[in-house]
């Protein structure tokens, strides 16, 4: 059944390390297309090995990661107290500029857009992985943000794949690390849920041109 899908692309392909080097920014804005986005060219694939953060966040404050993309943006607050390591992970990410200039690969149409992975392949990451075992009975309703592993990857699993929920309910089993949920723009994420075809895949090109960290 779709809703039982594992959240990364079945294309799994080793990452190799290549140092922290940043993409040029490659993304140049024009006009834009009845579905809301700027056309773009697209961003050309690339590999990065980063390195695991060794500090938490502070649980009292509030984390929001915005990411701006050439359909609109949308804001997430990161959950740190329930996956306080995938949260610091995507948090070091973004002040790395990891996510900028990725594209959401995978688009399924009522049910999750996903992204943050800068080879294109489905298959990669950060060069790491952290764990964060989600509690029982969580679900992933519309807006929840959440992080994608592979079925051999214990319950909890996080590189730098995430996805978003356009769904009411996807349905899934508590096995995905609860990232956090998004807070605004929830309207340009269900506009990007439905660029995709019957296979998953995007039927627009859409970027993320660059993502923040605010800290509150």
């Amino acid at each position: 059944m779709r809703r039982r899908l594992l959240l990364l692309a079945t294309v799994t392909l080793a990452a190799t390390a290549c140092g922290g080097s940043k993409q040029a920014d490659t993304t140049t804005t024009t006009a834009v297309d009845a579905h809301g986005c700027a056309g773009v060219a697209q961003p050309p694939p690339t590999e990065r090995n980063e390195s695991r953060p060794t500090t938490k966040l502070d649980p009292a404050r509030h984390y929001d990661v915005t990411f701006q993309t050439n359909c609109g943006s949308f804001t997430v607050r990161l959950d740190q107290k329930v996956s306080p390591n995938a949260a610091a992970s995507v948090a070091s990410l973004v002040q790395k500029q990891f996510f900028d200039h990725t594209l959401f690969h995978r688009i399924a149409v009522g049910f999750v857009i996903q992204g943050g992975d800068p080879t294109q392949t489905g298959g990669g990451g950060p060069g790491y992985t952290t764990l964060d075992r989600p509690p029982a009975g969580t679900r992933y309703v519309h807006g929840t943000v959440a992080m994608a592993k592979t079925p051999s990857q214990p319950a909890g699993t996080a590189g730098s794949q995430f996805f978003v929920v356009t769904a009411a309910n996807a349905g899934l089993p508590p096995e995905y690390a609860l990232l956090g949920h998004v807070t605004s723009g929830l309207a340009v994420v269900d506009r990007i849920g439905r660029l995709g075809d019957a296979n998953q895949r995007p039927t627009d090109l859409v970027v993320i041109e660059h993502a923040t960290l605010k800290t509150s």
